[in-house]
């Protein structure tokens, strides 16, 4: 029985993922991959991984997105600002799976990414990873107060932390979610998903609006 600590989320696009997560792994031999295929479209996935968070695949996932963004978004000022969010979302994954221990956590189950456009017009932003449990009062705390601040607010604090050198030492919540919520316009949807007492499932959804 896995506790959950959240903020009012539509996770429509995770809760999709891990449906056909499951069902792939139950069904290997016979999944209808057809409809694997239509259910990720229906959704508009543009990309999807899960897997290990190394440097390496961090960067080639980060050149895989530039490139699909390339593809599917016309305007220029809109692909910048969903490749700068992308490129911070995994910078943060990248410094927890760091601090966390990889003989602690499956490196070959550590995160997932996806990104995707709605039908409603929105770039959605999608990562799951896991996180110290004994942090997560610290990042809900911190990422509760970004969602609070108006983009003046949002914009003066990231040049007052630019400016002081006040960098979390696990980038989990610090610049990087400042950043974040300041280039995305929207609140910061998140989910904390308490696995035991070392470990919690990170969840969160950055909304961009593609307009």
């Amino acid at each position: 029985m896995y506790n959950c600590v959240k903020n009012t989320t539509d996770n429509t696009l995770l809760s999709t993922s891990i449906r056909l997560s499951v069902l792939v792994k139950k069904t290997s031999i016979t999944l209808d991959v057809h409809q694997y295929y239509q259910q990720m479209q229906s959704n508009g996935i543009i990309m999807a991984y899960k897997g290990a968070a190394s440097g390496d695949l961090l960067n080639s996932i980060i050149a895989i997105a530039q490139t699909k963004l390339n593809e599917v978004e016309q305007k220029s000022v809109i692909r910048r600002r969903v490749f700068t969010i992308l490129v911070e979302i995994l910078q943060n994954i990248q410094n927890h799976f760091d601090y966390i221990s990889a003989e602690e956590i499956r490196e070959d189950v550590a995160i997932m990414f996806i990104m995707a456009k709605t039908e409603d017009g929105y770039y959605k932003l999608i990562s799951g990873n896991y996180v110290a449990t004994e942090d997560v009062p610290s990042l809900k705390k911190r990422i509760d107060y970004v969602n609070a601040l108006s983009a003046d607010d949002l914009k003066a604090m990231y040049r007052d932390r630019l400016d002081n050198g006040q960098i979390s030492p696990k980038g989990g919540a610090g610049l990087g979610i400042i950043e974040i919520a300041r280039k995305s316009s929207n609140k910061l949807d998140y989910e904390f998903r308490i696995i035991n007492d070392k470990f919690s499932f990170f969840s969160l959804t950055v909304k961009v609006a593609a307009s």
